[in-house]
């Protein structure tokens, strides 16, 4: 049995990564020479070109374009495998970079970190909060928290817990404009749309009896970030569709008021997401480990 060159899979992917051989080589450590002459190997031993090359351009062939994900597993089970291997014989240490949305990040995570930090001392946590969806594998991130509904990919999910999205107003919109009895009588109404969701200002609602029932609602405010929304329902002046973290507060203390309570949005869930790969460094599984342990359950 003929194990495969794992050496020149992990090439092809950095040239694909960095887009050309100099890169690459810069990047591994490597002679142009060298690097050239892997991904000639690995083309001969597969009988396919991966690449298309003029003088002024480098570009992954259709069946490049395939493999390359494969490449990138095998390039990042690698690296993982070392770092995995030098984190068990000695202490957790290295950095962990991790994406988090911006409002859940700043309300529940960011605490959550320096309490790590205290922890393992060792451990450098670069965190990047942003409503935006990021490439784990292409942007190097070690794992990312997400709240929405996950597409089915080869990225690697732990749910933690199920969200709920409230639709919410204040009880002075309520008394001017009137209280919605049905996700029928929302498109009369100004709202906040997310400019991150799918569909903005398109709002799906399952109520009694399994019936679904599609909205589409005027926009007030379009935010990439739910906590701008809030001053502005909070005036009066539009309604809006957020998480319960965001809203169970307000309702509490009656500034706001949630609308069509038997009416309910698709589950939404918050997990953890990593590249996928099996293998992960110690110092990410501690995160991951500590992360799980910490956020509320609901």
């Amino acid at each position: 049995m003929r194990l495969p060159d794992f050496e020149a899979w992990a090439v092809f992917a950095a040239v694909a990564d960095t887009g050309s051989f100099t890169a690459a080589a810069d990047a591994l450590s490597l002679s142009k020479a060298k690097v050239s002459k892997a991904v000639s190997r690995l083309e001969a031993e597969l009988g396919t070109v991966l690449f298309h090359r003029t003088s002024r351009r480098l570009s992954l062939s259709a069946a490049g374009r395939s493999l390359v994900d494969h490449a990138r597993r095998i390039r990042l089970d690698g690296e993982a495998a070392v770092e995995a291997a030098r984190d068990e014989a000695s202490l957790l240490s290295g950095t962990v970079r991790i994406a988090v949305p911006m409002s859940f990040g700043l309300r529940a995570v960011a605490p959550l970190v320096a309490r790590f930090m205290a922890l393992h001392p060792g451990i450098v946590i670069d965190m990047h909060l942003s409503d935006a969806r990021v490439d784990l594998v292409n942007e190097g991130f070690d794992l990312a928290l997400r709240i929405a509904v996950l597409p089915d990919s080869s990225l690697r999910a732990i749910r933690l817990r199920r969200v709920q999205m409230y639709l919410i107003a204040s009880p002075d919109y309520c008394a001017r404009h009137g209280t919605p009895r049905h996700p029928a009588e929302l498109e009369g109404h100004r709202a906040v749309h997310y400019a991150n969701a799918a569909q903005p200002g398109v709002w799906i609602m399952t109520g009694p009896g399994d019936d679904r029932v599609q909205a589409r609602v005027n926009p007030a405010l379009v935010v990439n970030n739910a906590d701008a929304a809030m001053p502005a329902v909070l005036d009066g002046l539009c309604i809006a569709a957020l998480p319960d973290f965001f809203c169970d507060d307000g309702v509490a203390q009656g500034r706001l008021v949630r609308l069509l309570p038997d009416w309910r949005f698709d589950d939404t869930t918050l997990s953890i997401v990593t590249p996928p790969s099996p293998h992960r460094p110690a110092r990410v599984e501690a995160l991951i480990a500590f992360l799980r342990s910490e956020l509320p359950a609901a």
